[in-house]
């Protein structure tokens, strides 16, 4: 175990192994600004013991890379103003 600044232990995993958002400042960074606050709120109402749980859903959140695929190719493929079910119910009329 190593000591983290303000004297609270941190365990010493390898560098290798641990996750790049290794602070809760790290994990509030990577978010959009309305994702942050969210962060904010939940974080304010958390008690103690669900912290570890918590902290973990918003890593994974914050990593899991799904707003640069959808920023990606964003609607690629879609016609908008057409809805699926217009042209079945176009020959029931």
């Amino acid at each position: 175990m190593t000591t983290a600044p303000g004297g609270a232990p941190r365990s010493s995993g390898s560098a290798s192994t641990a996750h790049p958002l290794r602070t809760i400042r790290d994990i509030r960074e990577s978010l959009p600004e309305d994702q942050a606050r969210h962060f904010d709120a939940e974080l304010a109402d958390t008690e103690l013991e669900a912290l570890p749980q918590m902290l973990s859903r918003w890593v994974r959140l914050a990593t899991d890379g799904f707003e640069e695929f959808l920023l990606s190719q964003p609607f690629e493929g879609l016609e908008f103003g057409a809805r699926s079910y217009d042209d079945d119910q176009a020959g029931d009329r």
